[in-house]
């Protein structure tokens, strides 16, 4: 299977399908989180103002932590570092950036960051999820030779198709978010706290049959990562949350 990563040409500009599928996931993440908005009744300009920097801060971050991980490579071709069209951003330094962008934001317009989050981890997943098909245009993110009757042929052998095994746990996140906030007896933050504990969980899998995992030393940055988040987590949920948030529905814990 060789898919052409260009999906149309305007001119002799190459519009390429991972640009594609990013912006889409974006646009469809944003439409998702405004129907929720409007019916928290947050104020809806303020929300778009706070996306403006957010989603910028996301992708920068995603980009930063991509190069910074693969040093060896941008140093000597330094001009790339700003090629993400031809692939390599890195989904926990766009949760980083974005979040980290977004706190400030909401704290500029008086808005409560933490029911923000909630509000977006379901267009978070679902944009990854629509991300990873831009890895299969790119053929990229592929896993190890295998002889399962799901392979995928890709780099001269049958593999495992890493971005599809994502692809379909992060829609499985997705709909579990999408469950959760129809029921009223969470704390805030509980579902965004199940989007980065389900994701962490199923990538710390899913990278150890990855064959271009980030490398930190002789362990896969995405698995250490993604355990660092789950055990955050745990202790934020079941020890630090009881103590500071009120008993009571999400409505009442702002």
């Amino acid at each position: 299977m060789n898919p052409n990563p260009v999906a149309f040409k305007i001119g002799n500009i190459p519009i390429r399908w991972y640009g594609l599928l990013i912006a889409s996931a974006i646009l469809i993440g944003i439409y998702l989180a405004t129907r929720e908005v409007e019916r928290e009744g947050i104020d809806l300009d303020q929300f778009f103002n706070v996306l403006l920097a957010a989603i910028p801060g996301g992708l920068i971050g995603s980009r930063l932590f991509y190069v910074i991980f693969r040093w060896d490579y941008y140093s000597l071709h330094p001009l790339e570092t700003v090629m993400i069209w031809e692939g390599g951003l890195a989904i926990h330094g766009a949760i980083i950036g974005g979040l980290l962008v977004g706190y400030i934001m909401t704290r500029y317009y008086g808005l409560p960051f933490v029911k923000l989050t909630d509000i977006v981890a379901p267009s978070f997943i679902l944009g990854q999820a629509i991300g990873r098909w831009g890895n299969f245009f790119n053929q990229e993110a592929y896993g190890y030779p295998t002889d399962l009757p799901w392979a995928m042929y890709i780099a001269g052998a049958y593999r495992h198709p890493t971005f599809l095994y994502e692809f379909l746990w992060n829609i499985f996140i997705f709909l579990l978010l999408l469950w959760l906030r129809r029921r009223k007896d969470l704390c805030t933050g509980d579902i965004f706290l199940t989007y980065i504990g389900g994701y962490s969980l199923g990538r710390f899998f899913i990278e150890g049959f990855r064959t271009d995992s980030l490398m930190f030393g002789p362990y896969r940055t995405a698995q250490l990562v993604s355990a660092a988040t789950i055990i955050a987590v745990i202790l934020y949920r079941f020890y630090w949350q009881p103590r500071h948030w009120p008993k009571g529905p999400r409505s009442e814990n702002d």
